[in-house]
């Protein structure tokens, strides 16, 4: 092979792989965003593949565990979904450029009676010819399938293309299963993002099923901030076992955490403390604290209902 057929040969060579490692997109049809589509699927059910049902696009397995299917809708209408980062403003999904979606959790559950259900979370994110995931202030849009066994056969009952975005580096947090009432199951998300060198600050959300789609009907600040010096708090949840409240029952939340104002120096960012110990951290050195919250279902969310019980303690 002379020196000029070589260097043609190393050129083709060259382009075929590397449009074989770019990601590429399958058009599907605006049917995936029908909140009344039906699906049925046999036991096992396998989520990948289940997923791929839902969301027919080209199916990407690379390394590091990550597994998506991109895909992109010509003629589907895009629609507007709340971002709680809240910097780039509202995510317009699908995509216009392409989506990726990904399978976030798998949850299963049985209610009182036995009765078996399975819960299946999905990440979208902007299309990428890598197939990464980018932006630190951009969410994972959640989307979520509900199904329920019936013999040896799995029935969609519930499918919600998208909810909102949470999370950072267009990654949502997975879901946690939590009963809010008799039967009455919701999940939490523990959002945390932050600037880089900067506090990372940690929001809950409770999403629930509530008006005839997934929504979040609980948002509580201040859960969670770490990556500072001088204060870190984290908090935990509780139903409260009520049974004169079949559902949506009260919730509380227990925040603990700790000051230290010699350790201020060494912070890169201003932190602003919450309202409870703010005063506190103004006077003395050093304390530990307990902040305990009360949350209760009122009209269409939860809101925060008699004042925060604050405790203090190691005090100097």
């Amino acid at each position: 092979m002379n020196l000029a057929k070589a260097l043609l040969f190393s050129l083709i060579f060259t382009s075929v792989c590397t449009a074989q490692d770019i990601v590429q997109l399958k058009n599907v049809s605006d049917t995936i965003l029908n909140p009344k589509r039906t699906l049925q699927v046999s036991d096992p059910l396998d989520a990948v593949k289940t997923m791929q049902k839902l969301f027919p696009g080209k199916l990407y397995k690379l390394s590091d565990h990550n597994t998506f299917i991109s895909w992109n809708c010509k003629s589907c209408k895009p629609n507007t979904f709340k971002d709680v980062n809240e910097i780039d403003g509202d995510q317009l999904f699908p995509y216009t450029k392409g989506v990726a979606t990904r399978l976030l959790e798998n949850i299963d559950y049985k209610d009182s009676k036995g009765n078996e259900f399975k819960l299946l979370f999905f990440n979208h994110s902007d299309y990428d010819e890598d197939g990464l995931q980018t932006s630190r202030f951009t969410g994972g849009l959640l989307g979520v399938a509900k199904f329920a066994k019936n013999d040896k056969i799995w029935q969609m009952r519930s499918f919600q293309s998208a909810v909102a975005g949470f999370g950072a580096f267009a990654q949502a947090p997975k879901p946690k299963l939590v009963e809010i009432g008799e039967d009455q199951y919701a999940f939490t998300l523990l959002h945390v993002n932050g600037g880089a060198g900067g506090p990372f600050e940690g929001i809950l959300y409770l999403v629930a099923g509530f008006e005839g789609k997934y929504q979040p009907i609980m948002e509580v600040y201040n859960y969670q901030l770490s990556n500072v010096a001088s204060v870190d708090w984290s908090s935990s949840y509780t139903v409260v076992k009520d049974g004169a409240k079949k559902h949506f029952r009260d919730i509380i939340i227990k925040t603990t955490g700790s000051f230290d104002k010699a350790a201020q120096d060494k912070d890169e960012f201003e932190v602003t403390l919450p309202e409870e110990i703010a005063a506190m951290a103004k006077t003395k050195k050093q304390f530990d604290f307990e902040i305990e919250k009360h949350f209760s279902f009122k009209g269409k969310s939860y809101k925060m209902i008699d004042k925060p019980i604050v405790k203090f303690s190691k005090v100097k």
